[in-house]
């Protein structure tokens, strides 16, 4: 792919050189025309370079071989390992430990203390936990350069519901294209255990009809699609009912095609990743969102997040720089298995494994991160990033490319499908080790001594700066009004000798503001967090689920018909049933390090008086971070606060200074909806703009009752004047 020029760079070159200055550039009509002037030379075109960001969920360094990890069986991931081995590793990356606190972070460049993202939103999420239409993203950003912006797969900065914009929210954010989901929660929904309405609820853990040596299993009959087609399947080596169900259709066992949908055939079911209520947003601010039964909203969410992908990318034109991000939903839960044809070769035959069952959870969620494997394989052929040799082997030659691809993980990886020796109890949802140290990987044409491993130092908020850096821009903090968190990043990749631009780090996760005070109830798979937002994700996660809508119990016992609100209130209940305590979460978890200690702050709901008031925890941790073993900061490696030696109480003083002043960065401005630093007749105009629209949950819902009404716009008209750009707003 060609470039774009910078044309002003390229007439400021013309302009600047005496010769030509008043030939090109002078506007002195009555001036004679002058000689003949010799053709200048050839003018070095100054170029952007395209970005491909692609975003793996709830994989953490704990996965992946190439870092030294995997587990005993580690996943085969070739295109993984080319990207790294053709650029830059960074082997101690930190992300936030939930999946929408980190993309906030990273499409904000501001931490979660200023984005107000503290959570996975949920659907009872207020509008102020969310990104604000106000703020600078990543897309904004580089619209200011000339970029266009797309994101598929994945969003789940923002919910449509309680949300200004609705499903145009994407849109609303800077980005021009998306495609993918936003359904109620952002997240992969459960799996359809009736298979699309064949059977009674819970029949099939996987949501397809396996083979006929399992339960409730058949080797033949009709499979319908969401066209009103139906084809006969039967034999082979792979279950006829996963076969469907990866065309996007219905099996019904036993049977064969009938001139009419069978009524017991529901395609408005969802089914994990195979089936998901699919949104556009498009350039020109429009809209279109599919029906479940649309077949583009019945594949598996990989293939359709590369698909769109590929076909954008393909359609820029050559001298138009683009980024593109590719947000997958693997290896998150409910873990599946993914089509036969997104299977390694290895493990095609993989087709009647039970997705409910525990023990094989880490071999769903290799098979998922292989599936990615090869679909990121497939996305860099398709758009000419790469090629096959004879062999299929992948070729990738970054220099001779003029796109950056960057791949992140999320967040840690969720408990049930980490890796030895990583911590499954502190993992996705905690601020400890196995919660945010993340797999990053930086490949392009702007790598210098690519292969290497960089030790130092770097956060997901970062990656603000690095894509402002690679688009050209200097000073990424002059281009936004806002305070950034933001380190540079592109030194890493252009210099090999950069020494370390951070010197501490920093991450977070807590609750986000929910509608009628309500909080995130509690789930119990092992330890009680409070970190599914909704039951379903509970489930999908095999806890059980002791919040509003519950039907747990204990010896018999059942809980309250409301639930509980904490994991405290849970824990008292059990162990007063007869039950053995367990191990509680935090509510909140905040960790801030330097380069030899780790200071972590964890905040409890304690509700053992009748009374739930908040317990605040301080664990301090040694930083030993030898080649042979990760550094981990386990259940049991804290420091004695009562007993530090010199170094330790010094640095247990400075992180927590580092702390404050951190969060003494963060002025409150009332009535400052917009995030300008200024109340001003601005957001009067703005709140009554949302309080006219619908009156629901938005970004002027300054009292955060969850409504935009004349007790928001009291606020404003109370605080008129104040000036807040003096903080760090």
């Amino acid at each position: 792919m060609r470039q774009k020029q910078a044309l002003s760079w390229s007439i400021r070159a013309l302009c600047g050189a005496a010769s030509l200055a008043l030939v090109a550039c002078s506007d002195n009509s009555d001036a004679p025309d002058p000689a003949p002037a010799p053709a200048p030379p050839p003018i070095e075109v100054e170029t952007k370079t395209n970005i491909l960001f692609i975003v793996l969920d709830d994989v953490g360094m704990d996965q992946l071989e190439i870092f030294g990890y995997g587990g005993e069986t580690p996943p085969a991931t070739p295109t993984i390992a080319e990207l790294a081995g053709a650029g830059v590793s960074f082997t101690d990356a930190w992300s936030m430990p939930a999946c929408s606190t980190t993309r906030a972070v990273m499409f904000e460049g501001r931490f979660p203390l200023r984005t107000n993202v503290k959570a996975a939103l949920g659907p009872n999420d207020l509008a102020n936990a969310m990104t604000s239409p106000y703020t600078t993203t990543i897309p904004k950003l580089l619209a200011g350069q000339g970029y266009e912006s797309a994101l598929f797969g994945k969003f789940h900065i923002a919910l449509q519901g309680n949300y200004p914009a609705g499903d145009a929210l994407v849109h609303d954010l800077g980005w021009d294209y998306f495609a993918g989901w936003l359904d109620e929660t952002g997240e992969p929904t459960s799996v359809d255990t009736t298979a699309g309405g064949v059977a009674p609820e819970g029949t099939y853990s996987c949501g397809f009809v396996p083979d006929g040596t399992q339960p409730n299993g058949a080797d033949s009959g009709a499979c319908y699609l969401a066209d009103g087609s139906c084809t006969e399947h039967g034999g082979g080596i792979i279950a006829p009912g996963r076969s469907c169900r990866d065309e996007g259709g219905i099996f019904d066992p036993n049977t064969s095609c009938q001139s009419t949908l069978p009524q017991h055939l529901d395609f408005n079911r969802m089914n994990a990743h195979s089936v998901s209520p699919m949104v556009y947003n498009f350039p020109d601010g429009s809209v279109e969102r599919l029906a479940l039964t649309d077949p583009r909203s019945r594949q598996f969410r990989t293939r359709f997040a590369v698909d769109e992908a590929a076909e954008w990318i393909n359609s820029r034109a050559a001298d138009q720089p683009w980024m593109a991000t590719v947000s997958f939903a693997s290896i998150h839960t409910p873990l599946v298995q993914p089509p036969v044809d997104l299977a390694s070769p290895a493990n095609v035959n993989s087709t009647n494994l039970d997705c409910g069952n525990i023990v094989v959870q880490r071999i769903l969620s290799n098979l998922m991160l292989e599936s990615l494997d090869l679909e990121i394989g497939r996305l860099l052929v398709a758009t000419g990033l790469a090629s096959r040799d004879a062999d299929g082997e992948l070729v990738y030659t970054p220099e001779a490319t003029d796109t950056m691809v960057v791949i992140l993980g999320d967040n840690g990886t969720q408990g049930s499908s980490v890796k030895f020796p990583f911590d499954a109890g502190r993992a996705k949802g905690t601020a400890y080790q196995s919660g945010v140290w993340v797999p990053l990987i930086v490949s392009g044409p702007q790598v210098s001594a690519p292969g290497r491993q960089v030790t130092s130092m770097v956060n997901v908020v970062d990656l603000f700066a690095l894509f402002g850096e690679i688009a050209g821009i200097e000073d990424v903090q002059a281009e936004v009004p806002l305070t950034l968190d933001a380190a540079p990043m592109l030194p890493y990749l252009t210099n090999p000798e950069q020494p370390s631009i951070r010197d501490w780090n920093y991450t977070e996760v807590g609750l986000n503001l929910q509608a009628n005070g309500e909080v995130n109830g509690p789930c119990v798979p092992g330890s009680c967090t409070q970190i599914p937002n909704i039951r379903s994700i509970c489930e999908d996660n095999n806890g059980v689920w002791w919040g509003k809508g519950n039907e747990a119990s204990f010896n018999g016992v059942p809980a309250p018909e409301e639930g509980f609100t904490y994991c405290s209130q849970v824990l008292d209940f059990v162990t007063s049933n007869g039950g053995e305590p367990f191990n509680i979460l935090p509510l909140v978890s905040i960790a801030v390090r330097n380069e030899n200690y780790k200071l972590v702050e964890n905040t409890f709901k304690d509700c053992s008086s009748g009374i739930c008031v908040d317990n605040t925890q301080l664990e301090l941790f040694a930083i030993d971070q030898p080649i042979s073993t990760p550094w981990l900061d386990k259940e049991g490696d804290e420091l004695p606060l009562d007993a530090l030696d010199e170094s330790a109480q010094a640095a247990l003083t400075e992180l927590t200074e580092r702390l404050a002043a951190l969060r003494a960065t963060v002025i409150d401005c009332p009535g400052d909806g917009n995030i300008d630093g200024v109340v001003d007749e601005i957001d009067l105009q703005e709140w009554e703009k949302f309080a006219n629209a619908t009156g629901l949950s938005s970004v002027y819902d300054l009292n955060l009752d969850g409504r935009t009404d004349a007790l928001d716009e009291a606020i404003i008209v109370q605080n008129q004047g104040l000036d807040c750009r003096s903080g760090g707003a």
